[in-house]
């Protein structure tokens, strides 16, 4: 099987679901839904952070990094996440340059919450439609004027990128992605094995 390598980015005080939610999605798909315990999934996960220190997540959650910036390989799908950190990222140079690099090199850019103001701080999003937490979509719109912010839709598509709305909508951006790649056969069984509500409407809700 051609497994799909997603690097999902982490630093201090991201949002926990923004980065569990589409690791549990991504871990948890398979191709055979009779053979769940005997298969992989058709992705392979990496959490990347800056260095291998422990990442300590909003509410104290210890996050130990899989691999750096430097160490990472290569990506078929980038997920940035959100959270409280972003505020300080935004003025990271470092981070700010791999995103750069790596959100053009990658298949799938995504982003959950505030996850999308650091692809706007990149120069990724320019011309093209993009969403976020709902507490920060006028810093969004006054931040990047050369982005159309959707304010009605859960998970916006724009090409090669998906942004999503605050916290629980990187789960419903994820399971977009699994439908991408393998279909809505294998979204819909990835969603129902999380007990998760397949999201049939993308309107935000809020």
């Amino acid at each position: 099987m051609d497994r799909k390598r997603v690097g999902i980015l982490i630093f201090p005080n991201v949002e926990v679901l923004d980065f569990c939610g589409p690791f549990e999605v991504f871990s948890v798909t398979r191709l055979n839904e009779a053979a769940r315990r005997e298969e992989p999934s058709p992705f392979v996960v990496l959490l990347v952070a800056e260095t291998m220190d422990t990442v300590v997540a909003t509410g104290g959650l210890k996050v130990i990094p899989d691999v750096t910036l430097e160490t990472c390989p290569p990506l078929d799908i980038l997920v940035v996440p959100g959270g409280w950190g972003t505020r300080a990222e935004m003025k990271n140079a470092r981070l700010l340059e791999w995103i750069g690099a790596r959100g053009r090199q990658v298949e799938t850019l995504t982003s959950v919450c505030t996850g999308s103001m650091l692809l706007g701080q990149a120069g990724l999003l320019n011309g093209r439609r993009a969403t976020t937490h709902w507490r920060s979509l006028g810093w969004m719109r006054d931040s990047f004027p050369a982005v159309t912010v959707e304010e009605k839709l859960h998970v916006v598509e724009d090409g090669n990128v998906v942004t999503s709305a605050g916290i629980s909508a990187g789960i419903d951006m994820a399971l977009r992605v699994v439908i991408r790649y393998f279909g809505e056969t294998v979204g819909r069984a990835t969603a129902r094995n999380m007990e998760y509500p397949f999201p049939d409407n993308n309107t935000r809700r809020v």
